[in-house]
């Protein structure tokens, strides 16, 4: 029988020779038509475990270390963590973070230390999540939450400010400026009890 050809088996299969040697398997073609095999794809399909979510009506919960909107921390008096730094600015791989620096004075205190964030602005248009702004951060003053519902029709409406991505003040909190009530130095904010010099 010439190479390539067709061979007639029991079962209705059809082998086909491909050639080139005795050691080489044949191929075996199924008689049953596409259409047919691809229904039972379609039909073993159909038994399983519906797993559709009523996403708009019942909230999905995310996992606890999942990268959702910024939030800008603050101290337990109620100051600033952010110190202008534009660390978070300069790691941001996709150009999203603008941060302007501003000197803190006795009579204006955003924050301990010398410099606060004045202007802090995260285009969300932009931002991908990667969350190297937060591994940049000195002070752990930007971290993410949970919150995943950013969906806008209007563009300039994701970009957020400082004021919407500051924490909300807790109960004991002060609206800043004021002085710092934790300590005298900067180091009472940073360190903890046991780590000062």
């Amino acid at each position: 029988m010439p190479e390539n050809t067709p061979a007639r088996r029991s079962g209705g299969e059809v082998e086909r020779s491909t050639g080139g040697g005795r050691n080489r398997p044949a191929v075996r073609d199924s008689l049953l038509p596409a259409p047919t095999q691809g229904f039972g794809v379609t039909f073993a399909q159909i038994f399983r475990k519906v797993t559709t979510e009523q996403y708009p009506f019942e909230p999905k919960v995310t996992k606890p270390r999942y990268h959702g909107r910024h939030v800008l921390n603050r101290h337990p008096d109620g100051l600033e963590k952010c110190v202008g730094c534009e660390l978070c600015a300069w790691a941001c791989p996709a150009d999203a973070i603008y941060v302007e620096g501003g000197d803190n004075t006795e009579d204006a205190r955003f924050s301990p230390g010398e410099r606060y964030g004045r202007v802090y602005q995260i285009n969300y248009l932009r931002c991908i999540f990667c969350g190297l702004c937060i591994e940049a951060c000195p002070t752990r003053s930007l971290t993410m939450s949970n919150d995943f519902e950013l969906a806008d029709d209007n563009r300039q409406d994701l970009i957020y400010t400082k004021e919407q991505l500051m924490a909300p003040l807790l109960p004991g909190m002060e609206q800043p400026p004021h002085p710092m009530r934790l300590g005298d130095d900067e180091k009472d904010y940073y360190l903890r009890a046991g780590d000062r010099a």
